[in-house]
């Protein structure tokens, strides 16, 4: 199973962006967090930003909207050469279609959930999705502590994903540091949001300490569907 680290610009220094994603370099994304202060109580990036970013930037773009009405404004993310996008159940109108139009584009298509969210819903639409995020904070700041409460939750997509022989990334964001990557990367994640535990020192051997926490820790998936319904 490949591991993904996908630092977050949150916590780099915004006056000096350019040098702060080629920091990241080791990394395998950059994650990019919009929010509209209307979805979540914040304000960041928009999609002139984004555009200027993946001109600049060394590694691929992992887009999170944490926007209202992703329908209309997620496309501009995959148009302008973001490799991911991810856009929230709570706030899309028709995931699917989306999802679609998304990777018509040439953008993975991701789903992310809040850390209230149940992913039932969604279990049946995994393979139209080319990665679930489970929030284990509440969408809107870094900084927070990661919420073990979400484990169950991404455990059951992991089974889910697994007994599909889907190859879909299960991302984790929010308080991701070398003491909870672990607990993530059993309960099926592998591909990690890290902001503060990344920019807060060395980036190339932070990185480098995430990925060996991460290979301790591995998921065994369920592969009976019959084994979900719990």
């Amino acid at each position: 199973m490949a591991t993904r680290i996908n630092p977050s610009i949150l916590a780099a220094d915004f006056a000096n962006l350019e040098r702060e994603l080629g920091r990241i370099g080791t990394a395998d994304l950059v994650h990019v967090d919009i929010m509209d202060n209307h979805f979540v109580p914040n304000l960041t990036f928009g999609l002139p930003m984004v555009q200027r970013l993946q001109q600049v930037s060394p590694i691929p773009l992992d887009v999170h909207l944490m926007i209202d009405d992703p329908d209309r404004w997620a496309p501009g993310y995959a148009e302008v050469g973001a490799a991911s996008v991810t856009f929230h159940a709570e706030a899309v109108n028709e995931p699917v279609a989306l999802a679609r139009h998304l990777r018509a584009i040439g953008a993975r298509a991701g789903i992310a959930l809040k850390p209230g969210t149940d992913a039932a819903p969604y279990l049946d639409l995994l393979p139209e999705f080319d990665q679930v995020l489970i929030m284990t904070v509440e969408p809107g700041f870094g900084g927070q502590s990661f919420i073990s409460e979400t484990m169950p939750k991404l455990r059951r997509v992991a089974d889910a994903v697994a007994a599909a022989g889907l190859d879909v990334w299960l991302q984790v964001d929010g308080g991701i540091t070398v003491d909870t990557i672990g607990i993530a990367a059993e309960a099926g994640a592998d591909t990690f949001v890290a902001g503060s535990a990344v920019y807060r020192g060395v980036p190339e051997e932070r990185i480098a300490e995430l990925r060996a926490a991460v290979a301790s820790h591995r998921h065994e998936p369920r592969r009976d569907p019959a084994s979900l319904d719990g």
